[in-house]
């Protein structure tokens, strides 16, 4: 049942449709990215395209509620149906501008794990990259939408399956990867930026009702809050709307 109180998730959905800026290509994903995309390209960015793994490209929001990218209303209307290797192109051809990922572990230099944890010391294998590696290392930034708990956030990695900044600023070029680099990683408990100087996560914000000593004790190094430290901007009264159509029995966001 939908209740009236706005959740945190819906703080998430509504940080997240603000990284997307109006004529960007976006390659989208699942879950609260997409509703992000909805959100942005009805409101804010109504010339954003949306890029999706399985080849759809849209240049609007779904034409109804979508579990997955292939259900119809995410192909009904959709600018083109290609294949993986079509929009995996246009990473390629750096025409990508944000890309949104999520992951079982991010670390303080915004690289993700999604291959394997391990629980009470048995080891266990997660999905694997799918496509976020070559997100990450070929859109021109991204962003990383995550449950913030500390098990999720250890300083560093088990396993480096899409890269961030790596070991810090300046190890995304001697590897190779000439652009991009995480933007933002916005979590259930707030939104981190990234120094430039260092590639470190930095706490630009908290969102509502949480406190700083909550979100530290959830995280597996010591967090630098930045001078301006401010309450994540909750959904205006047209987000929550929206988000409300996309997403109207709160499957993703309730």
């Amino acid at each position: 049942m939908r209740t009236s109180a706005i959740t945190r998730r819906q703080v998430m959905v509504a940080a997240a449709a603000r990284e997307i800026r109006d004529g960007e290509v976006v390659f989208v994903g699942m879950r609260l990215p997409l509703l992000g995309f909805a959100l942005a390209r009805a409101l804010h960015a109504p010339r954003a395209v949306g890029l999706f793994e399985n080849g759809v490209i849209r240049s609007s929001p779904p034409a109804a509620p979508i579990i997955t990218m292939g259900d119809p209303p995410n192909i009904a209307g959709a600018l083109a149906c290609t294949t993986l290797v079509d929009v995996m192109s246009h990473l390629q051809r750096g025409r990508v501008d944000v890309g949104f990922l999520g992951g079982a572990e991010v670390d303080r230099f915004g690289n993700l794990n999604t291959t394997w944890a391990e629980d009470r010391g048995r080891r266990i294998r997660l999905p694997g990259s799918g496509g976020a590696a070559d997100i990450a290392a070929l859109a021109r930034r991204t962003v990383v939408l995550v449950h913030h708990e500390r098990r999720r956030f250890p300083e560093r990695v088990r396993y480096l399956t899409s890269p961030g900044f790596g070991t810090g600023r300046g190890w995304r070029e001697t590897v190779g990867l000439v652009r991009g680099g995480p933007g933002r990683v916005i979590t259930s408990l707030g939104v981190f930026g990234f120094d430039p100087e260092s590639g470190e996560m930095v706490l630009e914000s908290l969102h509502p009702g949480v406190t700083l000593e909550e979100l530290r004790a959830e995280t597996g190094w010591p967090v630098r809050a930045a001078p301006d430290l401010r309450e994540t901007p909750g959904p205006t009264r047209e987000e929550l709307d929206a988000i409300r159509r996309f997403d109207p029995d709160g499957l993703w966001t309730g």
